[in-house]
Formats: C-alpha cells, sequence, structure tokens
C-alpha cells in the first residue's frame, strides 16, 4: 500500500500521538522514581548531617561537672566502668581499675569515694558491673583470678573467686549481657595462649566461693589475648583481640572451637581496643597499638561483598586537629541513635578528641580541653543523659555534663609512675594469614 505525501504526514502525526499516549505514563513513574529516590538519599543525608550536628552541639556544651578527691595515694585511672539495672534508667556506681592494684568505686551522680578492693598481689586489668545487678562488680587480676565483688557489704573480701589454670595471666575478660557466662583472655606463656570460659551464676551469699573453669580455647591466638568483648544483646557472640594482629568472633553455643569461630579479621599490628557497631550490632571495629583503627562488616560473610568498611594504618595521619594534636587513641563508642561509630582520641596535654568515622574516612567533631593535665587513659560515655566520664595519668576522674559548672577548676599536675603500667605493645606476626574470610 502507496500512501500520499499528505497521507504519509497525517499517519506519522497519529503514531507520534499513540506513542506518547502510550508511554508517557511509563515516563511519569520513571520520573517520579527518580525524583523520590533522589529525596530519599536527601533526606538521609540530612538526617546523618542533623546527627553529627546535634553530636557537635552535646560536645560543645559539655563542661566538667565533677571531679573525684584525690587518694593519698594517686594512681593511673586505666579503667572504668558504669553500673546498670533493668530497674533503672541511671547508673549509681562508677567502678575505676588502677595501676596501684586498686578497684575504687564512686557515686555516679557525685563522685564521691565510697569502696576500695585490693587485687594484690597481682595487677588489674579491667572491671566490669553485672547488667542485672548494680551492686555486683567483676575484676580481672595477673595472677590467674576474676573476682566478684558485692559493694553493698562492707566485706573487703570478693564474694567469688573465678580461678583459672596454674599458669594463666589474664589481661582481658568480659561477662555477657544475660549475666552467664565470663570470657578472660590470658597473656603468652611459653607456646600457650587461652580463652578461659566460666559459670557466672553462683552463691555469693557463701564468701570466697571459688569456681573452675567450664573450658578454654587455645587455638585461635597465637599470642597475649589483649581485648575481649561480648556481643552487646546476643549472649553466645564474644569477639577477641589479641597482639597477633587478628580479631576473633566465636558463638560459643557451638560445640567446639573450630565450629565457633565464627570469622577471624587481620589488623595486621597489636591489638589495643575492639567492640561492636551498627544496626543489630553485626559490625567489629578494632584498634592498635601504633594508633591504627580497622572496621569490619560481618553482614557481608555469606555474600560476595567485602566485608573491610575502612582501614587506617595511622589515625595521627589522617585526622586533622587545629591547635593542638593526636598522640593516641583510647577506644570507641556506637551512637545507637545517629547509627554513627565515634573514636575518642586525646593528647598528652590532657586534651579529649572525638572522632566520627565513615566509609569514607575519619573526621574531628570536637575537643575538649581544661580537663585532664596528662594523658587520658580510660572513658565511659553515657549516651542516655549525654555524660562523660574520663581518666588519666593525672589520677583524675571527671564526670562532664552539657551545660554544667565546676566549683574548683584545679587541674593535677602529671604524675610520675613505673613504666610497668605502661600498655603493653609487641611486635605483631606479620605472617599471620585470615583463617576465614
Amino acid at each position: 500500500i502507496f500512501l500520499s505525501p499528505q497521507q504519509d504526514v497525517i499517519a506519522g502525526f497519529l503514531y507520534a500521538i499513540l506513542i506518547l499516549i502510550v508511554f508517557h505514563p511509563v515516563v511519569d513513574l520513571i520520573d517520579n522514581f527518580n525524583l523520590t529516590n533522589k529525596s530519599l538519599t536527601t533526606s538521609r543525608t540530612a538526617f546523618e548531617m542533623s546527627a553529627i550536628e546535634k553530636i557537635e552541639e552535646q560536645l560543645a556544651n559539655l563542661r566538667i561537672a565533677k571531679r573525684s578527691m584525690l587518694s593519698e595515694e594517686p594512681a593511673y585511672l586505666l579503667d572504668i566502668d558504669v553500673s546498670r539495672s533493668a530497674q533503672s534508667e541511671s547508673s549509681r556506681f562508677v567502678a575505676v581499675s588502677c595501676s596501684n592494684k586498686s578497684i575504687r568505686v564512686y557515686n555516679r551522680e557525685t563522685l564521691n569515694f565510697l569502696r576500695e578492693y585490693s587485687s594484690c598481689p597481682g595487677m588489674l586489668n579491667g572491671v566490669r558491673f553485672a547488667h542485672a545487678c548494680d551492686s555486683v562488680l567483676f575484676s580481672a587480676c595477673s595472677d590467674g583470678t576474676i573476682k566478684c565483688w558485692d559493694i553493698r557489704l562492707a566485706t573487703q573480701k570478693a564474694v567469688q573467686v573465678f580461678t583459672g589454670y596454674p599458669s594463666n595471666v589474664f589481661i582481658s575478660f568480659d561477662i555477657n549481657c544475660s549475666d552467664l557466662i565470663i570470657c578472660a583472655g590470658t597473656e603468652k606463656v611459653e607456646k600457650d595462649t587461652f580463652l578461659v570460659f566460666w559459670d557466672a551464676r553462683g552463691n555469693t551469699d557463701c564468701a570466697s566461693t571459688t569456681k573452675e573453669p567450664l573450658g578454654v580455647y587455645s587455638e585461635s591466638h597465637n599470642d597475649d589475648v589483649t581485648r575481649v568483648c561480648f556481643h552487646p544483646v546476643k549472649p553466645s557472640l564474644v569477639v577477641s583481640g589479641s597482639t597477633d594482629g587478628l580479631v576473633n568472633v566465636f558463638d560459643i553455643n557451638k560445640d567446639n572451637e573450630d565450629d565457633a569461630l565464627v570469622s577471624t579479621c587481620n589488623s595486621d599490628s597489636s591489638v589495643s581496643f575492639i567492640g561492636w557497631s551498627g544496626k543489630n550490632y553485626e559490625q567489629i571495629y578494632c584498634m592498635t597499638h601504633d594508633e591504627g583503627f580497622c572496621w569490619w562488616d560481618l553482614a557481608q560473610l555469606d555474600t560476595e561483598e567485602p566485608i573491610t568498611l575502612l582501614r587506617v594504618l595511622d589515625v595521627r595521619d589522617t585526622v586533622c586537629v587545629e591547635n593542638d594534636s593526636l598522640n593516641y587513641l583510647v577506644g570507641g563508642a556506637y551512637h545507637e541513635e545517629a547509627d554513627k561509630l565515634f573514636l575518642i582520641g586525646g593528647a598528652s596535654t590532657g586534651s579529649i578528641h572525638l572522632i566520627s568515622s565513615g566509609v569514607d574516612g575519619l573526621s574531628l567533631v570536637g575537643t575538649l580541653r581544661g580537663g585532664h593535665s596528662a594523658t587520658v587513659r580510660s572513658f565511659c560515655w553515657n549516651l542516655a543523659d549525654e555524660s562523660l566520664l574520663t581518666g588519666g595519668e593525672d589520677a583524675q576522674l571527671l564526670l562532664w555534663r552539657p551545660g554544667a559548672v565546676e566549683r574548683s577548676l584545679a587541674k593535677k599536675a602529671t604524675m610520675k609512675i613505673a613504666s610497668s603500667v605502661q600498655k603493653r605493645v609487641r611486635v605483631h606476626n606479620s605472617s599471620l594469614k585470615s583463617r576465614k574470610k
């Protein structure tokens, strides 16, 4: 069939109208999808910005509210934990492990001194409150014991002692979120390194009862286990870090160590701090003794995607601090509301730096000055009431609160303490390879 030129023009015009009628809804759908997707991305970015801005504002408003009274025998404050109880949203007690082999307990709100316990003859390596009972406190000691203290009692004796094996020197520990299992990491002795487990339940009415281990893991690390950290809400998951550079995740519900090992990540350096982060706490991170930072996503273990979110060889070379310096990292804290992982660092002069982490890198959020006069060794950030507890080598325990006013602003001068309390740093074995993804 042949059409005249005039008919051909009319046919083409009608065909164009037909195409427009048929495909116009599809074009609208695509445009609407693009606009919606752009809007969601913009909203997410705006939320992240507003969360960071809110935290920056909180940090800028932090002032020293309370300062602990200095004891007759000043000491480095090496670790801090606050009590937590299901019956009360606010914590009542603060426990601090000190370089003079003592545990000090303070009132959470006033920082008034309440109790002191001695770990002699061993050195203290951490303190943890039970999750369900805010008067029960645990401590790890280099003499091969984990001790349980009841701060309601006047006695200076531990109500329960968890004993290890004869060669064990405990340098890290934690208790799981259900208060059922304690896990401690040992120093390497000859060729042996252990993760030791106990049943935390017991009769605390009988003073100084002892409990032997449930068992050990002995094959997953080959050097000092410097850190142990249970999952915040899943009682069977625990992560351990070592001077061998490995960060291992275990599911202790499994029958043996090999089956329990969920993942092994290699930091390529001696691990100084580990923790959980992310939605549902499916991420782990670590810091190293040479101020490195590694961050992994365990949710990608069964996928083809890489599990490494970020790796920074030296945070000091990455984060720019104006009119100050970043000399070391103290630890990390995950902010659930903002869905952000923050690192805590500092300067030898006592300044405290808050650093935000993201897959695109690290950035400084803000700095606290005027509190400590020496290196900060420990912290506890309470996101519920926006308060911060810090302890350092100037023997001071400080409570920071938004808009607080302190009566006395005098700072304690730096102390000089034997080098035996300095952080342990060992050369890691760089030839180690990851056993699993």
